[in-house]
């Protein structure tokens, strides 16, 4: 299945490649950004590429994987990464991370939601999961503002990790709305 190039009012979405390793790479290991998407673990380069190889296996097998995200006004600079990977469970489960500098503009939401928009809509999964690390308050209220709803507190990979979900049927009509949370 081809994966789509979608975008949003800021931002346009396509699925990563092997092309994006360098930039990916470099994303990766800011320490800001892999303090959680990593659990601070500087990644190597040959781990990068097997993830952006994953995600295009993904892509061509479930529909669904891992998006580059740029500036819509053209700027093909990575501005972060988008979309999912399966969980456990084989349910779509979402993850986002961007440059620091990108960070508290809405911009992880506002990709977040057309990604959503695109599992829940086009590809039809029932429910989407996410996992976050307690202490990141950042993407607990970004998870948040997308709808979706914390399950549990747990343990993942040592961390003391908060665990959400959204449905289909919620991300369309969630509880005590008129109309999707984006």
């Amino acid at each position: 299945m081809a994966a789509p190039h979608l975008a949003t009012r800021r931002t346009t979405l396509r699925p990563l490649t092997a092309d994006d390793l360098a930039a990916t790479y470099a994303l990766w290991t800011d320490p800001g950004v892999r303090k959680y998407l990593w659990d601070d673990v500087v990644i190597d380069e040959d781990q990068a590429a097997e993830v952006i190889a994953a995600s295009e296996r993904h892509f061509q097998q479930l529909g669904y994987g891992l998006w580059a995200v740029s500036e819509r006004t053209g700027d093909p600079r990575l501005m972060g990464v988008c979309g999912f990977r399966p969980s456990e469970a084989k349910e779509p489960e979402l993850l986002f991370g961007f440059w620091p500098r990108y960070w508290k503009q809405g911009l992880a939401n506002e990709s977040a939601c057309a990604l959503l928009a695109y599992v829940f809509e086009i590809l039809q999964c029932p429910s989407v999961v996410a996992a976050t690390d307690v202490p990141n308050d950042s993407s607990v209220r970004a998870l948040r503002r997308l709808g979706m709803t914390l399950e549990r507190r747990g343990v993942l990979n040592g961390l003391d990790t908060l665990f959400f979900r959204l449905s289909r049927e919620e991300f369309a009509a969630p509880p005590g709305a008129s109309e999707p949370p984006c």
